[in-house]
């Protein structure tokens, strides 16, 4: 649990700071692709954060592996997805674009084990 709302509270402080970063440091550097692509990332990344942070207050709830699992995916995802966005974006490889999805695949992971634990446990 504790865990888990450490890495909500470091990717929530990261997302803000990504934001920042994507509006002020990279306009007039980076295509508007590049600036859309980056915000679709920030927009994830704190989806995300907070998909964490229920998690991890869940946990107190709902004791099982599932939870954890689901925590563990979508931190996962957040790396994979966002994480490969905030590279592509102002690079255009190619290869940083083709990781994305496996990161939304990561996410849809942790959602349905948070859906399926929240329906056996409460």
């Amino acid at each position: 649990m504790k865990l888990f709302l450490l890495l909500g509270a470091l990717n929530g402080f990261l997302a803000v700071a990504l934001g920042a970063f994507g509006a002020h440091g990279l306009e007039g550097k980076v295509s508007q692709k590049g600036l859309d692509q980056w915000g679709k990332a920030v927009d994830y990344q704190m989806f995300h954060t907070m998909a964490l942070l229920v998690t991890a207050l869940l946990m107190s709830k709902i004791q099982t592996g599932l939870m954890t699992g689901a925590g563990w995916f979508f931190f996962i995802g957040i790396i994979l997805f966002s994480g490969s966005l905030y590279i592509y974006a102002p690079t255009g490889i190619k290869t940083f674009a083709m990781i994305t999805p496996l990161g939304g695949l990561s996410f849809l992971i942790g959602w349905i084990l948070l859906g399926y634990a929240v329906i056996k446990y409460i």
